[in-house]
């Protein structure tokens, strides 16, 4: 797979603009694609062999500027002089760019009140008020010209050349008609329509950025969770050291409701850390020594110390904050709509506006007339509110779901998720605990109970699955043997080799009455055997979740079915279904891992969305067939490779939430769309028509083009509260 490169993009405005850089990023040798987001001003380019250097230069030849990104999280720029996150954030410094369109907006008042007020028709009127509207229009709008000069010169038209055009034909006019009446500008002139049109552009585009920010507060509220410095114990003596110089093997000291600073292990004391930040986990989580923590989450009231295991970009906090923000960045196949819509957009509005000023003066209107209704389809459209719909919808709900501990791959698993029919739970640590205990243990001839457990847990000591812990937690105290040549096969179990004899645990037929019989009480059953013959049985029981049943009944209201589909012998598996309310036809037990695919399969031929939810692991072939894949976490676990969602809390509630998020997210995307759309499809037929005459003509047309982004950011930042 090819490397991917980020970049941060300067001076994009529109959706034309985002067409505009990635065409000129695919035609650097070397770019296999190129994918820009308006929202978040960044471009994503996958490339083969091409160094960074190239791509900012095809970048910057285009007239916009480009860097190579910087993740919000790294660690090396953690020095004794860096600045706490939130405060490096939050920090704007006072720029040229902040007071254009303040500025802008008060010389724009004046100028009107010079145009229009009796009281200031004094000689050299019309100087002044073309003084005015070229600092206006020139100065401050500056940015825009630059940007509109620079795509005449490769043929190319962005937002910026329609304001532009209409902005300097309201000029060139004016000072046509100063220049033939004198100092008191005899005719009609516009400085006031000019200067208004850029000054609404830039408040528009002011606005739009301060609530794109807003939109990204979920992400930075992630970064702000990272400590400044840790305590560090190094030769016998603690030290204060910047969170960037902790190194693996460190052991770090956090005091009473302290940030632990990196991921780690708990080595001394017992903590009470709250994860809520990074999970969703409303209630405190009970460390022990040997216990993971994560960098991040909070630690109780007792001080404790931690081994350092992950730091900067290695640890959880980091990757965490890398899936949010390539999924903020990522783009949904809804935009695609969008995409093809803004690639002819600005051309057919020039071409609206040259057919809107021939057709007046061929009606018989004044030319000045004219101009007005061409002026006024040139700076009505906004081809912004069509490149901001989608991104922003992202950005707000990954960064919502982020919040709630639900980690989204990229944009099109949100959009995806949306039209899900169907979730296919796994039973063990899903709508299950995930933490068997072992209830029984029945022997068969001569065998000891110590000895069967001892033989179980020699075979099952290095497997990670819970069943196997539940066999070696029951093993505790008893005298350990060794076992040689251990493998595990899929589906069956392990086997291995103890003092010369095969022995072998997992699913048997040996002691079958005795097997029955636990199964019969909805046991999960694991046979023991030594030279082919069963010596015995292990009953297990692993309890449904108290969330198990609200979770399927959420599912349910939402129209979704839920199939509960299982290793586990078909009593096990209908007990736990009987507790969470799963619906006995939708129930598949005895399925083997490999085969948990090609049910996604068949529910799939059927027509249907499918979800599958598992662990990540043995489940991994399932969630990779399905529509959209669940990994449910622990708190310390970031994405499943393999899965669209990353659940960081054991909590089957948390599917039902991200769908209701998703569908969420999808209604403002096509909302936004719609908006984008219908402002577009009613505003440049009336301002052809010089419908918007009356009431200021191209000023109210500026006015309503910058309001058509806030709105459509505005509509997406209202997904914070869903």
């Amino acid at each position: 797979m090819a490397p991917t490169r980020e970049l941060d993009i300067d001076g994009m405005t529109c959706a034309a603009c985002v067409g505009r850089v990635e065409r000129v990023l695919k035609r650097v040798p070397g770019v296999r694609d190129a994918a820009v987001n308006l929202a978040t001003q960044r471009a994503t380019v996958t490339v083969e062999g091409v160094p960074d250097e190239a791509l900012v230069a095809a970048i910057e030849k285009a007239g916009y500027g480009a860097r190579p990104h910087v993740p919000l999280f790294t660690a090396d720029d953690l020095t004794d002089d860096a600045p706490d996150a939130p405060d490096a954030l939050a920090r704007e410094p006072l720029t040229l760019d902040r007071v254009r369109a303040p500025v802008a907006l008060t010389l724009s008042a004046v100028l009107m009140a010079i145009a229009m007020v009796p009281a200031f028709a004094f000689p050299g009127n019309a100087y002044v008020q073309c003084a005015l509207a070229a600092v206006v229009v020139f100065v401050l709008g500056a940015p825009i010209q630059r940007v509109a000069l620079v795509n005449a010169r490769h043929g190319a038209a962005t937002m910026d050349t329609l304001v532009a055009l209409g902005a300097d034909a309201a000029m060139a006019w004016s000072i046509a008609a100063m220049v033939r009446g004198g100092a008191h500008g005899h005719g009609h002139l516009y400085f006031e329509t000019a200067a208004m049109i850029v000054a609404f552009v830039l408040l528009g585009r002011s606005l739009e950025a301060r609530a794109r920010r807003r939109t990204g507060d979920a992400l930075h509220a992630l970064v702000s969770l990272r400590p400044r410095r840790a305590r560090v114990v190094r030769g016998g003596e603690e030290r204060e050291v910047p969170v960037g110089r902790v190194r693996v093997g460190d052991l770090v000291r956090v005091g009473a409701n302290e940030r632990f600073p990196v991921d780690g292990v708990l080595r001394e004391g017992e903590a009470h850390v709250d994860l809520s930040m990074l999970t969703g986990e409303s209630m405190p989580v009970t460390r022990r020594v040997g216990d993971p923590v994560v960098g991040g989450s909070v630690n109780g009231p007792s001080p404790v110390a931690f081994e350092a295991t992950r730091v900067g970009a290695d640890s959880a906090l980091a990757q965490i904050i890398g899936l949010v923000e390539r999924a903020q960045g990522s783009r949904a196949p809804i935009q695609r709509l969008a995409d093809r819509v803004a690639a002819v957009f600005v051309p057919v509005v020039m071409g609206v506006a040259a057919v809107t000023f021939v057709a007046w003066r061929a009606l018989g209107h004044p030319a000045e007339h004219a101009l007005l209704a061409a002026v006024s389809v040139l700076v009505v459209a906004c081809p912004c509110a069509l490149g901001l719909a989608t991104p922003t919808a992202i950005i707000v709900g990954a960064g919502r779901a982020a919040a709630r501990g639900i980690l989204v791959r990229d944009a099109a698993v949100l959009e995806r998720a949306c039209a899900v029919t169907d979730v296919i739970f796994d039973k063990t640590g899903t709508l299950t605990r995930g933490a068997p205990a072992v209830t029984d243990v029945v022997t068969f001839g001569a065998v000891s109970e110590a000895d069967a457990l001892a033989w179980a847990a020699a075979l099952e000591r290095e497997s990670e699955h819970p069943l196997a812990r539940a066999i070696v937690a029951r093993a505790k105290g008893v005298a350990a043997v060794t076992a040689r040549d251990v493998s595990a096969v899929a589906g069956e179990g392990v086997r291995g080799v103890i003092d010369g004899e095969s022995v072998s645990i997992g699913r048997g037929a040996g002691g079958s009455a005795a097997v029955e019989a636990l199964e019969a009480q909805g046991r999960t059953v694991a046979v023991l055997t030594r030279g082919g013959v069963a010596v015995a049985a292990f009953g297990m029981a692993d309890a449904a979740r108290a969330e198990a049943k609200e979770a399927v009944a959420a599912l349910e209201a939402m129209g979704v079915r839920v199939h509960l589909v299982s290793g586990d012998h078909a009593r096990a598996v209908e007990a736990v279904a009987r507790e969470a309310g799963v619906d006995a036809t939708r129930v598949r037990a005895g399925v083997a891992p490999g085969d948990k695919a090609a049910v996604v399969a068949a529910l799939r031929a059927e027509g249907r969305v499918v979800a599958m939810v598992g662990d990540g692991v043995n489940d991994a072939p399932a969630l990779a067939a399905a529509d959209v894949g669940f990994a449910m976490g622990t708190g310390t676990d970031v994405a499943a490779e393999v899965a669209g969602v990353t659940l960081m809390r054991s909590d089957p509630r948390a599917v039902a939430e991200a769908m209701r998020l998703s569908r969420a997210v999808m209604a403002t995307i096509r909302q936004n769309l719609f908006w984008a759309f219908a402002y577009n499809a009613v505003g440049i037929p009336l301002a052809a028509t010089g419908a918007l005459d009356r009431f200021g003509g191209p000023m109210l047309a500026a006015a309503a083009m910058a309001l058509s982004s806030v709105t459509v950011v505005s509509n997406s930042l209202r997904l914070r509260g869903a």
